[in-house]
């Protein structure tokens, strides 16, 4: 097609110079932008068609034999098909919006009746040279500069120090905010969670994990199976389409690192037909975070109790299932079983590499928990969640202090 273009183009300059091609006289505008616009469709169709080619190669999916033609749907079978997943991006938008308005119809309305209180923060006193520099830098500032800011507001290091923790405190969000987020996550993993459970119930792979690979990867799609996995992708995408602009966390290099292992463990194992072992890794990792949620929706209601004990079954389900079901269940399934059928190719590797990033970022969270629930036991109560929102409020500075 693009060839095509040029071709035209090229005829269509010919015609504008009636002494030919190779005539001096200047090429229209018009002309010269469609050229370009052709010569770049060009470059960019040369070189995107060897990746693409490249991308899908049989043997990147597939055990050694199979190859994209015996994964083609028949009227009589289907299979995934890697178009399916195109649909989680309009999904992924949906959700941002479904999101936006469960926190103005229902998540807003029940903080208010909930007598969700917000804290009264102090405004940093107007500084010209302090504002610069905060807005220059967003953070707060090193000893050194400290003294020199000190030193040009003719103030001390005290003050100066004092005065960006309140500024910073000025750019925190709300109870009502960070509220509005969690009772929405909660609410999904709740509603995810449970038609997870209706889905695979009777399914003989959820009892079964030898099952997973039975047939493989010649199984037949279930249509709630594929539309859960699209439902979990579009979350995802959301996810991180959403993570910057909400409120910051302590975690945050960690949650890119598992949204993506997440997202491409999704996409690769919905197109070599993985559903069977994906969906038991999704539901593993979303059944703890519902209570995790949950702890978080109580513990910015400050209802103490229902937060300690929610969190209490949080931290029992998310150590067992990280590190009792995951490594000694899942990932022994992929890595053994899944044999028995098939010998080692790319997607054996690839799949077990995306696994096995999940499951590091899975012990950096374990460490969290364990360290959490140490300050439980110490203190008897919980201050703020494990991997929960962070704050640059006047308490965290008491306690780093």
């Amino acid at each position: 097609m693009a060839d095509f273009r040029v071709r035209k183009m090229l005829e269509g300059w010919a015609r504008e110079c009636p002494r030919g091609v190779d005539s001096r006289e200047p090429i229209s505008p018009a002309v010269l932008k469609g050229l370009k616009g052709a010569w770049k469709e060009v470059c960019t169709s040369r070189m995107l068609l060897p990746l693409m080619e490249w991308l899908w190669k049989d043997e990147f999916w597939f055990p050694p034999g199979l190859t994209w033609e015996d994964m083609k749907e028949t009227e009589e079978i289907r299979y995934p098909q890697p178009r399916h997943l195109l649909l989680s991006i309009p999904f992924a938008l949906l959700l941002i919006g479904l999101q936006f308005i469960f926190e103005r119809t229902v998540a807003v309305p029940l903080s208010r009746k909930m007598g969700l209180g917000e804290k009264v923060q102090k405004k940093a006193s107007p500084n010209a040279v302090l504002e610069t520099f905060y807005r220059r830098y967003q953070k707060r500032p090193k000893e050194s500069e400290l003294n020199g800011l000190a030193k040009q507001c003719d103030l001390q290091p005290r003050e100066v120090e004092r005065w960006f923790r309140s500024r910073l405190n000025q750019d925190q969000p709300s109870l009502t905010q960070k509220f509005c987020e969690v009772s929405w996550r909660s609410t999904f993993y709740v509603t995810s969670c449970i038609m997870c459970l209706i889905i695979l119930h009777d399914k003989s792979w959820f009892w079964d994990h030898r099952e997973c690979w039975t047939g493989y990867p010649q199984q037949p799609l279930v249509p709630s199976i594929a539309a859960y996995y699209i439902v979990q992708l579009s979350f995802y995408w959301s996810l991180v389409i959403n993570l910057p602009f909400e409120v910051n966390r302590k975690d945050f290099k960690e949650l890119i690192i598992h949204h993506a292992a997440t997202i491409f463990l999704i996409i690769y194992s919905y197109c070599a037909n993985y559903l069977r072992i994906g969906t038991l890794v999704m539901i593993i990792h979303d059944a703890s975070d519902c209570f995790l949620e949950l702890a978080k929706v109580f513990n910015y209601l400050k209802w103490r109790w229902t937060c300690d004990t929610l969190f209490v079954v949080f931290a029992i389900s998310f150590l067992f299932t990280r590190l009792v079901l995951f490594p000694f269940k899942l990932l022994y399934n992929t890595y053994y079983y899944s044999m028995e059928h098939h010998k080692p190719f790319f997607g054996y590797y690839f799949m077990n590499a995306l696994l096995m990033v999940l499951y590091l970022v899975q012990l950096f969270w374990c460490y969290l928990v364990i360290q959490k629930v140490y300050k439980v036991l110490a203190h008897g109560t919980i201050e703020k969640g494990t991997r929960s929102d962070s704050e640059d409020s006047e308490d965290d500075e008491k306690e780093t202090s």
